[in-house]
């Protein structure tokens, strides 16, 4: 099969032929008709993420139909439609048993702990647990996108935020995740501030149901700005970006026991950033991380969709090759188009 394979970290990547795929006994092959390129995928070709084996094929949001299934697998058949969380939960530790696969203490990720989705084929584990049905109404660019960036912003937003109706929600970055977040906090009836460096993105995070934005290359101080706005400051606030500026200014415009939630990941550079910590025990704030989505809570966030409340196709950006997709991944960190770059031919 055709992928995009590096040998080194920080090496450009190249479009290679390789080995197929084989299900394990307990898993699955998918025939990969969509996948994300995401700042994730970025982290591992840097090698920021110590999962990694090289040499490597990156990718992890994806979509497509199965192509093989293990002999152990009793849920899925050879041409059914389906996504993956990007994190694949082993069905046996304490946290699967709890439904917290999203925490596994020995969860897999494609694109990371094995071979990912940047090929015409990948290989799934734990299908029975792992997998989710697509819609036969969604097409596969936007299934693609749920993976990881619109999935992660609905638990962020929902399960860990319990952002409702009139709170206001601040969401810093309006990348994948900051705008998923945006749409899904509207969804839920949240007062949006969404707040960018790029003027471009607080537009598109107006036109999906942010009531307010702030630039953060302008703003004397953009935590200030959220604490005006919002007449005290947000009740939740997220950084969808992972940086150390993001995160301070997420906590700094929390009003008393406000909720700060870290879904931008963390990493190189960036592991230790400054936390206003007397202000986060004098005001009783709660900081929260929020890792990926467990596959069976997908059934609420696609109702969402199949009803209209969420239109993840909006966040659809760029759709190339996979000939286009090494150097789609290793510009990432130094130009990110408007919504998601999705691969969609093979």
């Amino acid at each position: 099969m055709k992928a995009v394979l590096f040998e080194k970290f920080r090496q450009a990547p190249k479009v290679a032929t390789v080995a197929d795929p084989t299900p394990a006994r307990h898993g699955v092959v998918i025939k990969v008709e969509a996948t994300g390129v995401c700042r994730s995928d970025w982290h591992g070709w840097m090698g920021h993420d110590s999962d990694i084996d090289l040499p490597h094929v990156p990718g992890h949001e994806l979509a497509g139909v199965i192509e093989a299934v293990g002999k152990d697998v009793t849920n899925w058949h050879v041409g059914d439609r389906v996504t993956v969380p990007f994190i694949s939960g082993c069905g046996s530790c304490s946290e699967c048993h709890a439904g917290h696969q999203q925490v596994c203490h020995n969860q897999e990720q494609p694109g990371f702990t094995h071979w990912g989705s940047f090929a015409q084929y990948v290989g799934i584990h734990q299908a029975d647990l792992n997998l989710v049905a697509l819609p036969e109404s969604m097409d596969f660019a936007t299934a693609a996108s749920l993976g990881c960036r619109f999935a992660t912003a609905f638990r962020a937003v929902v399960d860990q935020g319990k952002a409702g109706a009139g709170q206001w929600v601040a969401v810093h970055g309006c990348g994948g995740v900051g705008l998923s977040a945006v749409m899904i906090a509207n969804a839920v009836g949240a007062n949006v501030i969404a707040i960018d460096i790029d003027d471009q993105k607080l537009a598109l995070a107006r036109s999906l149901g942010a009531v307010a934005t702030v630039n953060g290359a302008t703003s004397a101080n953009v935590a200030d700005a959220v604490i005006d706005m919002t007449r005290g400051g947000a009740h939740v606030s997220m950084d969808a970006l992972g940086h150390p500026v993001t995160c301070f200014n997420s906590i700094q415009n929390l009003r008393p026991r406000g909720k700060h939630i870290q879904v931008g990941l963390m990493l190189g550079d960036h592991t230790a950033p400054q936390v206003p910590m007397a202000k986060v025990i004098g005001n009783e704030l709660e900081i929260l991380g929020s890792h990926g989505m467990q596959a069976h809570r997908y059934g609420a966030m696609l109702d969402m969709i199949q009803s209209g409340k969420l239109a993840p196709e909006r966040l659809i950006g760029d759709q190339i090759s996979l000939d286009e997709a090494p150097a789609a991944l290793v510009n990432m960190d130094k130009f990110q188009s408007i919504g998601a770059t999705v691969i969609t031919r093979f």
